[in-house]
């Protein structure tokens, strides 16, 4: 799987981060597949190559929770009013009354 995720830099307490593409088995230092923009958090400056990030999510690259809240933020993404479990329970179209059954079917086995 493909992920956006990342990529640490900089001297030791002056850190900086380059947003990109990676495998998501790689090393989080590792080769990128490409690098997609650029994160300082002490200036909280952004640099985004917002056509390619698109780019990737449509052929499927799930952004980190750090990466999708950046990428929020600079207006790339839609803000998302639900909990990350609710929008999981949505991708796998599960109701919470689905999960409470599935719970009681393993309890009693």
């Amino acid at each position: 799987m493909i992920k956006l995720r990342l990529k640490r830099y900089g001297k030791k307490r002056e850190v900086s981060y380059r947003i990109v593409a990676m495998n998501s088995t790689s090393r989080r230092d590792g080769r990128a597949l490409q690098e997609l923009g650029f994160y300082n958090p002490r200036t909280d400056e952004t640099r985004l190559n917002v056509p390619e990030i698109v780019r990737w999510l449509q052929q499927g690259a799930q952004p980190t929770d750090t990466v999708r809240h950046i990428l929020q933020r600079a207006e790339v993404l839609p803000k998302s009013d639900k909990s990350p479990k609710a929008t999981a329970m949505e991708a796998t179209g599960m109701e919470a009354s689905d999960i409470e059954t599935t719970a009681e079917v393993s309890a009693a086995a």
